[in-house]
């Protein structure tokens, strides 16, 4: 690399890094704990909106029991009306703070220090956001004529229940025939260094609440009362040692896990009548939500077809796994990735879900690229400033990568 290149890429990050600092400390300073947007996107619209993008907010919700509207907004930017979209998909809200005197700086007052920019949201993932927004001002003032479009998602409902939010902005993208083709979720992905991780897929999630009900007696008299719990032992038993699937190369094996286990009066001579049991699935791409419910009832078909006690099982599916295979959205962003940091990036289809999972069924090649995930949801959040500048870059290089090359 000659010096003059190399002090061109000096000075882009440079500018990058600044501009993309100020944008993240404005959105930092407003404490919008999910489902509360306070702001955050009329900050971005408008300097979209300066950029070119035609804004649409989009607002969903329902009544609560106060009778009040509780609406989740969420923004739709879009600069262009050719294919390929290219979507930049994140969220504003953030998770609460918790006992804010256990943090070392105020959380909602973006702070820098040793290096780091602490703030509730400084990952996950306003600094994201801010990157975007810098990255497709910076590429639309250099190429203002380019190809296809450039686009925005953003919801104020990622942290939540994320019924508001981005599934429905897709439920009317999709009503209106209007397609992404690539989509780049701004969430945290990276683990030890900026860009060595991609995530290209995600697993699916699949939750169930188990109630077993039996007959409340004394625990002297056993044979008056039906005991739940005795009754799920040998079926929970057989259900956590079970075998899913062996995976793939992308997905590692489906994955069970039990979270709760509440039954019980209080008394030690009671025997209750209901036991719940909470558990969820991780599934990979090798079985479906179909066949973990049909093999988890045959299980539990199995111990109680003879027996006192009853069960009942509410499912609740939260996301299908899905996967980009390696193609041009993943080269792009590999390459831009190599080209500021020098990192050759991995594929992962690890962690937990995210609103990618709204997007993929619709056809669009969706990944997720971000800073480091290691204080997540923690006390005393915070990110690398160094990466700011570093992350537009590497956004505005895939977007030069999708819509140049």
């Amino acid at each position: 690399m000659s010096d003059s290149h190399n002090q061109t890429h000096t000075h882009q990050q440079t500018t990058h890094q600044q501009a993309t600092l100020d944008l993240s400390i404005a959105l930092l300073e407003r404490p919008s704990v999910t489902p509360d947007d306070d702001g955050c996107q009329d900050i971005l619209s408008k300097r979209l909106a300066q950029a070119g993008f035609d804004c649409e907010f989009m607002y969903f919700g329902d009544r609560d029991q106060s009778g009040e509207y509780a609406e989740v907004k969420n923004l739709w930017a879009r600069r262009g009306s050719t294919d390929p979209v290219i979507c930049f998909a994140g969220h504003t809200d953030v998770v609460p703070t918790g006992d804010e005197t256990n943090w070392t700086y105020p959380p909602f007052s973006p702070t820098i220090a040793d290096g780091y920019l602490w703030a509730r949201g400084a990952a996950d993932m306003k600094t994201g956001i801010a990157a975007f927004t810098i990255a497709a001002e910076r590429f639309v003032q250099a190429h203002p004529e380019h190809n296809g479009s450039i686009a925005f998602l953003i919801t104020s409902d990622e942290e939540g229940p994320s019924v508001n939010g981005t599934v429905k902005v897709i439920e009317t993208l999709e009503a209106r025939h209007e397609k992404i083709t690539y989509c780049l979720v701004g969430e945290p992905s990276s683990t030890d260094t900026l860009g060595d991780i991609i995530k290209n897929g995600r697993r699916g999630s699949l939750g169930a609440v188990l109630t077993v009900t039996g007959k409340q007696g004394h625990v002297a008299y056993p044979h008056l009362a039906s005991n739940p719990i005795h009754a799920a032992m040998a079926a929970l038993a057989e259900l956590t040692a079970a075998t899913w699937d062996s995976g793939n190369d992308y997905f590692p094996a489906t994955s069970l896990q039990i979270s709760n286990i509440n039954g019980g009066t209080g008394a030690t001579n009671v025997i209750p009548e209901t036991l719940e049991v909470i558990f969820n699935f991780r599934f990979s791409t090798e079985t479906t939500e179909a066949e973990l419910k049909a093999k988890t009832h045959a299980i539990f078909d199995k111990y109680f077809s003879n027996s006192k006690a009853s069960y009942d099982i509410d499912w609740k599916l939260s996301g299908q796994p899905f996967l980009t295979p390696e193609g041009k959205l993943v080269s792009a962003c590999q390459k831009a990735i190599k080209k500021v940091t020098d990192v050759d990036t991995t594929l992962s289809t690890s962690g937990g879900t995210s609103d990618g999972r709204f997007i993929a069924p619709t056809g669009a090649q969706v990944v997720e690229l971000g800073v480091r995930n290691a204080t997540i949801h923690q006390v005393d959040e915070k990110v690398e400033v160094d990466d700011l500048g570093k992350l537009a870059q590497i956004y505005e290089g895939i977007l030069e990568n999708l819509l140049l090359g």
